[in-house]
């Protein structure tokens, strides 16, 4: 009997150090780090980040409750698609005490895009399955579903002190 309970406890276990901290971002989370066909070596996270950031695009003005953040747009398939659909006005809203989120109107095209970020605080992607745009606040954890859109040069610090929805109106910086 004592055998029966320490094999389900020890079960329980693995199943929380494993499985439960990924379901936050869904199954894609959890394939990219349990399939070995989708594990990366560190030394390629650094280089699909690095391939992430490429030159320069556009900037973008983020205008919200008065303020203004900014945002240098990498060259990607996805930022020019963003670009088309600029002036925009998104809302926003905190997502895992993280970052912030809008949904475009449309998903963006991915069609030659790198996959790929480990993102850091100033931070702008796209989550790719759900087709959100993502401003990090904070860092988070390797994500092979994430396209690297550009960073922010100022204002993520008031970005995220914004609470609830709220509507941000995005336009291109001439």
């Amino acid at each position: 009997m004592d055998t029966k309970v320490c094999r389900t406890v020890a079960l329980a276990v693995a199943f929380a150090t494993t499985a439960l901290p990924f379901m936050s971002r869904g199954a894609s989370a959890l394939k990219s780090q349990t399939n070995p066909a989708y594990v990366q070596t560190a030394s390629a996270k650094q280089a699909a980040t690095m391939s992430n950031k490429s030159t320069a695009l556009a900037r973008i003005r983020l205008n919200f409750d008065g303020k203004q953040a900014e945002v240098e747009l990498n060259d990607n398939p996805a930022s020019r698609d963003f670009v088309s659909m600029l002036p925009l006005t998104l809302n926003f809203r905190d997502y895992n005490g993280v970052e912030k989120v809008a949904y475009p109107p449309r998903k963006l095209s991915t069609k030659g895009a790198s996959f790929g970020l480990t993102p850091s605080v100033g931070d702008f992607a796209l989550y790719a399955p759900w087709g959100n745009l993502v401003a990090y606040y904070r860092g988070f954890r390797h994500s092979d579903d994430l396209v690297h859109l550009g960073r922010f040069t100022s204002g993520i610090e008031e970005l995220s002190k914004m609470d609830g929805e709220f509507s941000v109106r995005i336009e291109a910086v001439q």
